[in-house]
This record gives structure tokens, C-alpha cells and sequence, in this order.
């Protein structure tokens, strides 16, 4: 597990996903990332109080050592500066906080079964809706998760003593935001400090706080493609470069990797969107493409489905991108990687249906069906 903790603690947070025709994303990241990782690990450090869940772009793990830097946002939610919902039920609120203050904590399914009691305020949605309201504005944490369902307490039972919970102001925000991307990152743009952050005075303290760190020469700028300019700690491209791995990694959507699309595409020209959203019809690599990273480059991309039931890996199409690599060796990495993906999904066996370019289709197909023997 301290491997999965130093993970988190590096990346910043890891993103929570619902969708499950493979292991879901929160549990995919790390698996990306730690040997041996195995998903009770997450609702474990949940528990012990090493990680807490909150809102980051969308709703994420986060470090626990990283909360007070969620104040500023449950702030603006409890004094209206900004809806989580438009019309919250303060009276419901109310009620439901007394109940878990007297009765200790109340998982989301104690609500669904106390439905038909038909008490008023025990009604599915509303209730729901009012506990999330009072987790958003940070009255609420979670402490333990069984799936999605959630099981809610008072923040003064679930947030560890010892854990600063002084609100920040704007200028220790920007630079906790700053150093948490570049040390996830290494090379962040202006736009990329604050992805999906629509707090207008967040974004000016980071531009102040990247010009002041330009002037002073700990940052400096590098243009990427005669266009896009990414900021890097200052003599970070002098330093040694780590070795590259000749192991494929089979990625999350969802991954820190790649949910920038932009850095994304500016960095690898590699461009990426996951297509679940789209139209069936409209989609060019399927459902839910997962990004293959080989070495430094993304080389493709694998749209596939774990059936739980039949303990069966269907890889419904695989698409490599142009590349220098050698065939044998893409074909081996991506097989070992398979191998790992299927055990991490609890799935036997693997099928392959279709392939692009066509003429790897045998090779790739031959290679797999090693992994069920």
C-alpha cells in the first residue's frame, strides 16, 4: 500500500469514474503506476485516513495532507458564491446532520432503505441530494466506501487531528496548485495550472505567481512546436533523464497522463478524446478507447470490455499509430501488458477482433492466445 500511497501523493489526485467495462479509473491509475496494486488498497487508505474524497476538476481522491486546499471551494458553496445545487434544502440539511451527529454515520443506501417509511424527509432523491450538498459544502466527509456506495460523518470524526485545516489564501493556493502540477507534470501550461477551475481570482494569483517566478529565474518557458509554451523549474532539462521503460502501459481515460487533451496532443501529438459521449455512430475507435503509452510515445489505443461473469477480456478493436518501433517489439510489450491488464480485470482469456494496420492482426492474435495457455 505505500506504494499506491507515494502514488497519490505525487500525482495530486486520482480521478473517481463510474463507468465499469473495465476496472474503474480510480483503481486503473494506480494499478498503471504500482506493482501489485489491488483496489481495496484505495477504500483502505479512505478508512485510515491517508487520502479523503472531494472535488478536484471532478470528483477525485486527493493526499489528506492536501484538504485544506478544498476550503476555498466548500466556502463558496456554503456562502453562495457558487451552486453545487441551486436550491438546497436547508431545513432537510438540517435534519440530516442532527441524525448523524446523534446516530453516527449514515451510508447513501440507509436512506434507499428507509424509503417506504414515507417520513417526509426520507425520500430517495431529495435526501440524496441533500447529503451531497452538506458533503460539497464540507460539513460531510466520507468516511468508507463499499463500491459507490458512500457512508457519510460528521468532518470532525473523519479528518485526522494532526492535518492543517486553516483556509489558504489566494496566493498559497496558486502556489500549491503550481508545485503540485509540476511536480506531477513536470511541464505545465498558463491554461493547464488551473484545468477545469473556473475561479477567476485562483487564475490570476497562478499568472502573478508564474511571472514572479519568471522574473526571479526558478521558472522558465519552453515553446513546444513553435507555438504552444509550457513552463518548466528552471535547468529541469539539464538534469538526467529517467530510463525509458519498454513495457506498454495500458492507460485510463481518466489518467493524469492524458486528461489534459491539450498538453496532450502539444506534447505527443497524440490526439485523444474518449468517445463513450459521442454518438455510436461518430465514434472512430469505440466506446472506451484506452491510450497506449510504449517508451515516450503514445503508439495507440485499445477499446475493449471486461465480461466479470466469464472472466473474458474482449479487445473489440486496436489501432496503432504511425511509428518507428519494430513490430516484434511493440507486439511483445503490449502482449506482457495484456497479460498484466487481464489479471487486474480477474479475466482469463482475451479475444482480439479488430485490428489496425490489418497485417499485425495474426501476429497479435497468435501472441495473445499464449496468454491463456
Amino acid at each position: 500500500m505505500a506504494g499506491a500511497r507515494k502514488a497519490i501523493n505525487h500525482l495530486g489526485y486520482v480521478q473517481i469514474d463510474t463507468i465499469s467495462v473495465v476496472e474503474r479509473a480510480h483503481h486503473h491509475v494506480l494499478h498503471s503506476r504500482v506493482p501489485k496494486f489491488n483496489p481495496v488498497m484505495t477504500n483502505q487508505m479512505l478508512v485510515s485516513g491517508e487520502i479523503f474524497e472531494y472535488w478536484a476538476h471532478a470528483a477525485a481522491f486527493l493526499p489528506i495532507s492536501d484538504f485544506r486546499f478544498s476550503l476555498p471551494y466548500k466556502h463558496a458553496i456554503k456562502n453562495g458564491q457558487t451552486h453545487w445545487y441551486k436550491t438546497p434544502d436547508r431545513k432537510l440539511m438540517a435534519e440530516l446532520l442532527a441524525r448523524i451527529r446523534s446516530d453516527g454515520p449514515l451510508r447513501s443506501r440507509d436512506i434507499e432503505t428507509n424509503r417506504a417509511r414515507n417520513t417526509g424527509w426520507w425520500d430517495l432523491k431529495p435526501a440524496k441530494k441533500a447529503l451531497e450538498q452538506l458533503y460539497m459544502e464540507g460539513d460531510l466527509m466520507v468516511s468508507n466506501r463499499e463500491g459507490f456506495q458512500k457512508t457519510y460523518d460528521l468532518t470532525e470524526r473523519v479528518l485526522p487531528s494532526h492535518i492543517n485545516s486553516k483556509m489558504p489564501d489566494m496566493e498559497e493556493f496558486a502556489e500549491h496548485i503550481v508545485d503540485q502540477q509540476l511536480r506531477c507534470h513536470g511541464f505545465a501550461s498558463l491554461k493547464g495550472f488551473t484545468y477545469q477551475r473556473r475561479n477567476a481570482g485562483l487564475r490570476d494569483a497562478v499568472k502573478a505567481l508564474v511571472n514572479e517566478r519568471l522574473a526571479q529565474g526558478t521558472l522558465e518557458q519552453v515553446r513546444v512546436n513553435n507555438s504552444d509554451v509550457f513552463l518548466i523549474e528552471t535547468g529541469a532539462l539539464e538534469r538526467r533523464l529517467p530510463r525509458l521503460s519498454n513495457r506498454v502501459s495500458i492507460l485510463s481515460p481518466f489518467d493524469n497522463a492524458v486528461i489534459q487533451r491539450e498538453r496532450l496532443k502539444a506534447l505527443f501529438d497524440f490526439d485523444y478524446q474518449i468517445e463513450c459521449y459521442v454518438p455510436e455512430a461518430k465514434r472512430q475507435y469505440g466506446y472506451f478507447s484506452l491510450p497506449l503509452l510504449y517508451q515516450d510515445q503514445f503508439i495507440g489505443r485499445m477499446d475493449c470490455k471486461a465480461h466479470r461473469k466469464t472472466r473474458h477480456l474482449e479487445i473489440k478493436s486496436l489501432y496503432f499509430e504511425q511509428h518507428d518501433f519494430e513490430a516484434a517489439a511493440i507486439i511483445d510489450a503490449f502482449t506482457d501488458a495484456v497479460a498484466t491488464f487481464c489479471r487486474f480485470q480477474e479475466c482469463d482469456s482475451v479475444s482480439l477482433t479488430k485490428v489496425h494496420p490489418k497485417n499485425l492482426a495474426q501476429q497479435l492474435c497468435h501472441a495473445l492466445h499464449k496468454i491463456e495457455e
